[in-house]
């Protein structure tokens, strides 16, 4: 009895220990408290008052009959010590899953953590490293606003205090000296390069400007306008590029609005490449004299390229009067390139002078 009221003992202490977070845990140890309560305690009986009973002498009972309740206790002891095993061996089973469980979880979450370390570091790796990119546009994720971001080479792009194009407003009007051109006839050759058809020109072309002599490389197109003159654009320009032997480099704008057909533009449209990156090199020549306007007073600035690299320190000079191309030419460049134009950027205080 002694060894039952033991295990009763320890099965009320292991069960109260996990009954504060196992429910099933606090039913089996208020079974095993109420088991192990004695039936008088369970019961308790208030006294009768006892009758004088006549004195009568029984006989003693025989000895055997009295092993019969004994051993219906041992039955019940070991009934219960069984019940109790089970409940505890119950026990036990569901507190060491949890806990594999908790280790598993805990496992899996450290994991993790260094998975997102990992990837937090290389992240911010590349983000450190230099980019050199090639690939830009003028729209989306690579258009204007992030062409700094491709490229460590095009920092100016978005640093820059010396930006094309600008909208050309509030001019210094002045005397300016006329650009002396020595244009002629000229082999050429021509691209569709992916961002617009660039054409090529023979050497021999020349402007001067300000006692400095540029030779004309090449020249390109626009849609819409990238200047603007007191807000306002045009539907296409082309841009004429011309470089000192010193390297400076000066651009001249030619503005197009819609009329009659442009005779230069159409041999460029006669001769385009069927793929983009090759190269045309018609067996004809042309005159870069015939993208000129007949008036020739222009604003002048100083700015920088209006694609990539955006080098600053360019000579821009913008001729007042437009060129015209007719609808059908420009329809032909808006297949191709529908937008390709640089947004106007800030002024920052540039002098800006004008033709009187």
């Amino acid at each position: 009895m002694r060894n039952l009221i033991a295990l009763f003992v320890c099965s009320c202490v292991a069960l109260s220990a996990g009954a504060a977070n196992d429910p099933e845990a606090a039913a089996a140890a208020k079974l095993a408290a109420s088991v192990s309560r004695p039936a008088s305690a369970m019961v308790p009986l208030a006294p009768a008052a006892k009758k004088p009973e006549p004195v009568v002498r029984k006989a003693e009972p025989a000895a055997a009959p009295a092993a019969a309740p004994e051993a219906s206790e041992e039955d019940a002891e070991v009934a219960l010590s069984a019940k109790i095993a089970q409940r505890l061996a119950a026990l036990r089973e569901r507190q060491q899953a949890r806990a594999a469980a908790a280790a598993r979880a805990r496992k899996l979450a450290e994991a993790k953590r260094r998975q997102e370390e990992a990837a937090a570091a290389a992240a911010a790796a590349r983000a450190a490293a230099p980019k050199h990119g090639t690939v830009w546009s003028y729209e989306g994720e690579t258009g204007p606003a992030n062409w700094s971001k491709i490229n460590v080479d095009w920092a100016k792009c978005g640093t820059g205090n010396r930006q094309s194009p600008i909208d050309l407003r509030d001019g210094i009007k002045v005397n300016l000296e006329q650009i002396s051109f020595d244009y002629h006839p000229s082999s050429f050759s021509e691209v569709n390069d992916g961002h617009t058809i660039r054409v090529m020109v023979g050497s021999g072309n020349f402007i001067t400007v300000g006692n400095t002599v540029y030779e004309l490389q090449e020249f390109h197109f626009h849609r819409p306008s990238e200047e603007k003159i007191n807000g306002r654009g045009t539907e296409m320009v082309i841009h004429l590029v011309h470089r000192s032997v010193e390297g400076k480099v000066a651009i001249i704008a030619v503005l197009l609005e819609r009329g009659q057909p442009h005779r230069l533009m159409q041999t460029i449209w006669d001769n385009l490449p069927l793929e983009k990156h090759d190269v045309v090199s018609p067996s004809i020549v042309i005159d870069p004299s015939d993208a000129l306007p007949e008036r020739r007073d222009y604003f002048t600035y100083m700015g920088s390229l209006t694609e990539p690299p955006c080098t600053e320190g360019v000579l821009w000079m913008v001729f007042k009067q437009p060129m015209q191309a007719s609808p059908a030419q420009m329809a032909l460049f808006s297949r191709l390139y529908p937008l390709n134009a640089r947004p106007v950027q800030p002024t920052a205080g540039r002098m800006i002078k004008e033709s009187n």
